[in-house]
């Protein structure tokens, strides 16, 4: 028989004073007649001790043109094609449009999807970033960053699982939710503007920083006796996660892409994080740097918010502006995975809430258009170099295979090996809940 033999340093300690690994004997181990290759099986589909899978999310504030970058319609009234031509790409069949000729030579590793159906039709991320539209249980849907927080947990303590690299906007719905009915202790970690300040420590040790901790530990002991609400449970996890990323140096290094060559900052392109489009984000693709940094430093879920995409009037001189930076941006992250070998374990998804009329209205730009939109999706292991979904002649409905926000979610949690049916969720008034419908699975063409 094989045992995994190890010392006593450093390891989970039964009471007999054997270690976990100690224990664990290949083949013939048995604890309450569970071999090792069934507890392994239980922890995977728990959702627990497996290998580091990560999303990094951009949210395009406002609703891109789906008909103008990855769905032209060539053959449609000069009033809904819009002055635009495609271009082929480097898969045979995909054409996209002339002004995306970065995302034209990778569309090997991409996947746009031209069908997504179901949108609520509002101004906000909520959808993009839940996968339900504002119907809410108490508390509300846990942005999806939160749920992976709550399964998954941190892969290191000095990195949170979720980081939010979204900028605060102007126009409020634009803006993340929260952790709705899973608490505060699932909430994001946002290290934009000033909150910089606070990651590292200052002028104290880490002794009193500990000294601090048992203090406040202390304090928190006679409220927790109080609350019926379950928020300071929520705060125990908040206050563990903040310790661990005062007392660690990886967070904030991954912040800091000065640490890369100037050759991969440039491969990105620029940022003017001065300058928000609209009432939404600035332009920033240096934060999708920023966002591969981070989930090879640990994080489990980053988001990025990019600029502003709600172009009622000059829809074209807009896109001709708004293009380069977006592409240059997501094409050099999704480059950069592979060369890192990150493809398989890092999925990208790029989307906004809604799609565009297909008329052009008279001041040449597309309003608000619910029924049919667009995603773009590469990376985590998915069959990539394919075009999902087709829409009419004008653009305005899904023909071929409608595509919902939660089956996007499902391949999303799919991706990070997360088994939704692990647990039960309960909402702030004890009801169960599911993040994902019953019966919604992921998307089978890139599973």
């Amino acid at each position: 028989m094989l045992k995994i033999l190890g010392s006593r340093e450093n390891k989970q300690v039964f009471c007999d004073g054997i270690s976990r690994r100690s224990f664990l004997q290949v083949g013939g181990m048995t604890l309450g007649g569970l071999s090792l290759a069934n507890l392994l099986e239980l922890e995977a589909q728990a959702g627990i001790k497996k290998s580091h899978k990560a999303v990094i999310m951009i949210y395009m504030c406002g609703g891109p043109p789906h008909q103008d970058m990855y769905d032209l319609k060539v053959d449609a009234p000069a009033e809904v094609r819009g002055e635009f031509s495609p271009i082929k790409t480097n898969v045979d069949g995909i054409e996209v449009c002339e002004h995306l000729p970065h995302i034209a030579k990778s569309m090997d590793k991409l996947i746009p999807i031209r069908s997504i159906v179901g949108c609520n039709g509002n101004h906000y991320s909520y959808q993009c970033m839940t996968g339900h539209s504002q119907s809410t249980p108490a508390g509300g849907w846990p942005h999806f960053g939160s749920a992976v927080s709550h399964y998954q947990g941190p892969v290191h303590p000095g990195v949170p699982p979720f980081v939010s690299l979204c900028y605060t906007t102007k126009h409020r719905p634009y803006n993340e939710p929260n952790a709705g009915f899973l608490g505060l202790g699932h909430s994001s970690f946002r290290p934009t503007g000033p909150a910089q300040n606070d990651i590292t420590l200052q002028d104290i040790s880490t002794d009193r920083l500990a000294d601090r901790e048992s203090l406040l530990a202390s304090f928190d002991g006679f409220r927790r006796q109080w609350d019926g609400s379950g928020k300071m449970d929520g705060m125990d996890v908040f206050t563990e996660r903040a310790m661990g990323i005062l007392t660690s140096s990886k967070l904030f290094d991954a912040l800091d892409v000065s640490k890369e060559d100037q050759h991969t900052q440039d491969r990105y392109g620029t940022s003017d994080l001065t300058k928000p489009k609209g009432d939404a984000a600035p332009r920033c693709p240096q934060n999708y740097l920023v966002a591969r940094r981070l989930v090879e430093a640990g994080a489990r879920v980053v988001t990025v918010n990019h600029s502003f995409w709600d172009w009622h009037g000059s829809n074209f001189s807009n896109a001709k502006a708004e293009f380069p930076s977006f592409e240059q941006g997501v094409t050099a992250l999704v480059e950069d995975l592979h060369e890192r070998g990150l493809d398989q374990d890092v999925t990208v998804v790029a989307w906004g809430e809604f799609g565009r009329t297909p008329k052009i209205n008279k001041n040449a730009g597309r309003d608000h258009w619910p029924r049919v939109s667009s995603a773009l999706l590469a990376g985590g292991g998915m069959k990539t170099g394919q075009v999902i979904g087709a829409t009419d002649r004008l653009g305005g409905e899904a023909t071929e295979r409608p595509v919902t926000f939660g089956e996007v979610f499902a391949t999303i949690y799919h991706n990070l090996g997360i088994n939704l049916d692990s647990q039960r969720l309960f909402d702030f008034r004890g009801r169960p809940h599911r993040l994902v419908n019953p019966g919604v699975q992921p998307l089978p063409e890139v599973i």
